[in-house]
């Protein structure tokens, strides 16, 4: 009898754990676009900074507060203008989340697909030019998710359009490094 007890064998299914409910709004958000890895919340003031990332690989992430606007994709403390690691970002949104007095605003609804169309084009169109031609690529537009709330492709097919659309202002090109990844540059109006 004893060895009936331990040959036998486990067969109750595991479920994975439930996505936990944001303890100060008892429901649970994830964009489109994004992976919401960490919520920081200050109890006392209830800012809500998202630690999140919107690339495959989840190694670059964007810290955002959804009270006060705040939001980081680089390390102010870093020489170098890489992006974001989890554990950096993770200690940028804990030090923002104590301080930050803002309450926090209701959960951004999800603008339709010509209000999200607008507003890529409007961010894209006013990019800061240092230069005749302003390189853009995708992983620029990660500040911006929680507006957008828009996919990958959907943001890459939309620039697209805008190529087609404005030729005299935007073009897409090829990177000469990587065949696979499109790189974007706006071109400054000629001047006629």
């Amino acid at each position: 009898m004893v060895l009936a007890l331990f040959n036998r064998t486990r067969h109750a299914f595991v479920e994975p754990p439930a996505t936990e409910p944001w303890p100060e709004l008892g429901e649970t958000w994830m964009p489109e676009g994004v992976t919401v890895v960490e919520r920081h919340w200050n109890q006392a003031m209830s800012a809500i900074v998202l630690v999140y990332s919107a690339d495959v690989s989840s190694y670059h992430h964007v810290v955002a507060c959804l009270g006060c606007h705040f939001s980081a994709a680089k390390d102010p403390e870093s020489l170098y203008g890489s992006g974001l690691k989890l554990t950096d970002a993770s200690r940028i949104a804990t030090e923002h989340a104590t301080r930050c007095r803002a309450l926090s605003r209701a959960i951004p609804d999800r603008p339709d697909d010509d209000t999200a169309r607008e507003q890529l084009r409007k961010l894209t169109l006013s990019w800061q030019r240092k230069s005749d031609k302003v390189q853009i690529m995708l992983s620029d537009f990660d500040v911006h998710r929680l507006t957008l709330q828009r996919s990958n492709g959907w943001i890459e097919a939309e620039l697209q359009q805008l190529a087609v659309d404005r030729p005299d202002v935007f073009v897409v090109q090829r990177s000469d490094y990587d065949h696979t990844t499109f790189y974007y540059y706006v071109v400054p109006p000629s001047e006629s």
